[in-house]
């Protein structure tokens, strides 16, 4: 009888942690770059996932991905040419910051994060991961992940980190940029909306939600990361309805811009993109090499607190 319960119990474990639709591998071959990048470049949106055996997923989390581990991030960042990063705490580990912290505690300096901040967060456990290398918090505004904040919930957010200089990182849809854009401009310190608003880019250069990030970038506390243009696009690879809206935001507010490949691109629609193309989009994204070295290195430099100048160089 003991076989059984086992076989029975593996089978639950397994069913637990299969992902979800939506998150599929990682590209089998994504491409060599052709983009030569700057030296200290740096991917400041991407995310690590387990291995699930060694930090378990967030019970209560809406999603499951593929295990994504430092390992290979840290191989794919060395095959895009890429040399720094900054690794974006998931919904689907919550407030569990341990796979975060080892990723940090292994990277010498080359890795910044940005944190989940739950109820149970303590200051002791924040000013650990400030010394880990955590510079910023993350607010998620959209449903597929959990409830919009409350404000209430944002002020204690704000009173435990107070004094650290982090940044706030809000993932909205381009209707909620527009909607929150008061709340927005009430934070205080720097405000990086995350992935081009993920605005619906059918709705034109005119559209409500364009013209309140614009608004909110001209405030100069507020930066825009231009990743997630395969999120964005309505024409799929190699995106160039979304890569036009991500040059025109880079060309608007050039030293407020960041970049990242978003890596390993859980919750999206069709196929995962080759993060090779990627990068080589930046050619036209950030066409002008000085706004090339400020989208990869500089900006992100100032933003997350990196050292001014790569290890090693």
């Amino acid at each position: 009888m003991t076989e059984p319960a086992v076989t029975e119990a593996a089978a639950t474990d397994t069913a637990r942690t299969a992902p979800s639709p939506g998150c599929p591998p990682p590209h089998p071959a994504p491409r060599k770059p052709a983009l030569a990048l700057p030296p200290g470049s740096c991917d400041a949106h991407c995310h690590i996932f387990g291995p699930a055996a060694v930090f378990p997923y967030a019970p209560d989390r809406t999603f499951t991905p593929l295990d994504a581990p430092k390992e290979q991030l840290a191989a794919l960042h060395s095959h895009l040419g890429l040399t720094r990063a900054v690794v974006v705490q998931s919904s689907a580990n919550g407030s569990d910051h341990r796979v975060l912290l080892d990723a940090l505690t292994a990277a010498d300096g080359r890795l910044r994060g940005v944190a989940l901040i739950g109820e149970a967060t303590t200051r002791g456990e924040i000013e650990e991961l400030h010394r880990a290398g955590v510079r910023a918090f993350r607010l998620n505004f959209l449903p597929h992940l959990r409830a919009a904040p409350t404000r209430e919930e944002i002020d204690s957010v704000l009173e435990r980190v107070d004094g650290l200089g982090w940044g706030a990182e809000l993932h909205v849809t381009g209707q909620e940029v527009a909607d929150f854009a008061r709340l927005i401009r009430s934070l205080p310190g720097r405000v990086v909306i995350d992935h081009l608003a993920r605005v619906d880019i059918t709705e034109g250069p005119d559209s409500r939600a364009l013209r309140a990030l614009l608004a909110l970038l001209d405030t100069g506390d507020v930066w825009v990361k231009v990743s997630g243009v395969d999120r964005v696009s309505r024409q799929g690879p190699p995106y160039a309805d979304a890569v036009a809206l991500a040059a025109s935001l880079v060309a608007y507010a050039p030293e407020r811009a960041l970049w990242g490949t978003d890596y390993p691109h859980v919750n999206i629609e069709g196929g995962t993109p080759d993060d090779g193309l990627l990068v080589d989009l930046l050619a036209d994204i950030a066409p002008d090499s000085d706004q090339l070295h400020r989208l990869l290195v500089d900006n992100p430099a100032e933003f997350f607190d990196f050292p001014k100048e790569p290890e090693g160089q």
